[in-house]
């Protein structure tokens, strides 16, 4: 058990995670960037070290900086949150080597599951369905060539990134050339990658996501679904759980696949894996996977009464083989 965990991350996350670890009897120690001197979260915590610089490239997103503050407050250990660092294998990797631990999946995993079109591939390895798509495209011309072999309308996507970025509807050639201008480009300025892929589309399709929890030595946990179909511009809007009008057999087969899935990897941590439901309701498809814990956590928490903020030890894990 740590009794001091450092946590990289500011706003409500941060204090989500301040209130486990008062309740662990865990001392928690806040980062702030120099704008953030009098906001909450520094002001919450148990302890508080500065970062310096007012912009997040210049303070959360500094691994230096991050390393230093952990070395400085001699915390054993550091909580990502979501966003900032949370999926960088990097940062996970540095915290091992400074000796410190860092709460969440393993540097490959998070590797394993950021890149959308490598967890595409863990999933099909999984046994799991998948939208007909493309590997990797190397230019316009096979983007063209590998649209007219799937049948419009298609989804261009970025192989990296989240919150509704980097991904675009094309329902003819020309939408697809002003995607495929834009969205590489986008994906190279905000996550640092380039790589695009093409998947079928499903019009009126459900957004189903499933909360796992595993132990890193192959235990992994559905701890129910939420129903995200609720969007703005593929942004989540309204979460329900349990998902309504989802018959019994269909939900059993969702919350098989993301344990398949997180056991394929040996998944440790908190994690969700999103899959597309056809509107007739007859079957599913793998969306993507998250290696980390989402701001839509808090739903499921409601629904279970369990603490996924943290570590595992704030529960009693109660995984499957």
């Amino acid at each position: 058990m740590f009794s001091r965990v450092l946590i990289a991350n500011r706003g409500e996350i941060a204090l989500r995670a301040m209130r486990t670890l008062r309740r662990m009897k865990i001392c928690s120690i806040a980062v702030y960037a120099h704008s953030d001197g009098d906001a909450r979260h520094a002001r919450a915590a148990d302890e508080a070290v500065a970062l310096g610089g007012a912009r997040p490239a210049e303070s959360y997103l500094r691994i230096d900086k991050l390393i230093d503050a952990c070395r400085r407050s001699g915390a054993e250990a550091v909580f990502p949150g979501y966003g900032f660092l949370a999926e960088s294998a990097l940062f996970a990797e540095a915290c091992a080597a400074a000796g410190v631990v860092f709460i969440g999946p393993t540097p490959n995993q998070i590797r394993e599951f950021s890149r959308k079109h490598r967890a595409r591939e863990l999933a099909a390895a999984a046994g799991i369905p998948l939208t007909p798509g493309s590997p990797l495209l190397n230019g316009w011309t096979e983007a063209l060539d590998w649209a007219q072999r799937l049948g419009y309308p298609v989804m261009l996507k970025s192989t990296v990134g989240g919150g509704g970025m980097g991904l675009a509807r094309c329902g003819n050639p020309g939408e697809l050339r002003a995607a495929f201008e834009r969205i590489p480009r986008l994906g190279e300025e905000i996550f640092g990658d380039r790589g695009v892929f093409l998947e079928g589309h499903l019009d009126d399709a459900r957004h189903i996501e499933v909360q796992i929890f595993g132990d890193g030595e192959g235990r992994v946990a559905a701890l129910g679904e939420r129903d995200c179909s609720i969007q703005r511009r593929h942004q989540k809007i309204v979460e329900q759980s349990p998902a309504p009008r989802l018959n019994e057999n269909l939900r059993a087969q969702l919350l098989d696949a993301a344990v398949r899935l997180g056991q394929s990897i040996r998944y440790r941590s908190a994690g969700t894996i999103e899959f597309l439901c056809e509107p007739s309701g007859s079957g599913f498809h793998f969306l993507e996977a998250n290696a980390r814990l989402q701001v839509e956590h808090t739903v499921t928490e409601m629904v279970t009464g369990l603490d996924l903020c943290v570590s595992p030890r704030a529960n009693r894990f109660t995984g499957k083989r």
